[in-house]
């Protein structure tokens, strides 16, 4: 058991907390992190729990937010738009009992990403990407694309990193560092 409450309690808390579109993306994250991880060989139960609960700080506003208290990295100061991965993984373990620390993991980098991410990460950060409940059919299909053809979670990251990349380009706003380390890691990889 990865967490204190069952499935349906934590389904139940997050509908009263997130919005209807935000809750119907959470479920639809679960189904594709279940999904990936079967496809990867990777916790599934533990994928349900992280795909879930990856966005359960997102409604929160930004006072709500800064009122966690907590470290961010300091690009993420640079827009409130990914705090609530952070507080959304000290909900987790607070609210919620998490105790794993690869779920806590997960949603503490869903956003920006990290450098050396598991697989387990790469799943929750890809399945909110190119889940089918509410994510856009033109952006999820070029990554689900690359997934499908190369079944390769660091090329389909490298995807995702790119769309992300040039849309914040084109809409004039910060592109954190550490998303482009990543980015870069991740080409590297992919080339040698």
């Amino acid at each position: 058991m990865y967490t204190k409450y069952s499935l349906e309690e934590i389904k139940e808390n997050l509908k009263s907390c997130l919005s209807e579109e935000r809750y119907l993306h959470s479920i639809g994250t679960m189904e594709m992190a279940m999904e990936l991880a079967k496809s990867f060989n990777c916790d599934v139960d533990k994928a349900q729990i992280a795909g879930l609960l990856h966005d359960c700080a997102k409604c929160l506003s930004k006072e709500e937010l800064e009122k966690s208290k907590l470290e961010f990295e300091e690009c993420e100061k640079l827009s409130a738009k990914t705090w609530h991965a952070p507080v959304g993984a000290y909900i987790a373990k607070h609210n919620y009992g998490v105790v794993d620390e690869e779920i806590l993991s997960a949603i503490r980098w869903h956003t920006i990403g990290k450098r050396n991410m598991s697989d387990f990460e790469k799943i929750i950060f890809i399945a909110d990407k190119i889940e089918h409940r509410t994510r856009e059919f033109e952006f999820r299909e070029k990554i689900e694309k690359v997934l499908n053809e190369t079944h390769n979670l660091d090329k389909t990251m490298l995807k995702s990193f790119k769309i992300t990349i040039k849309s914040l380009l084109k809409r004039e706003l910060p592109i954190c560092k550490q998303t482009v380390d990543v980015y870069n890691d991740l080409l590297e990889k992919i080339s040698t």
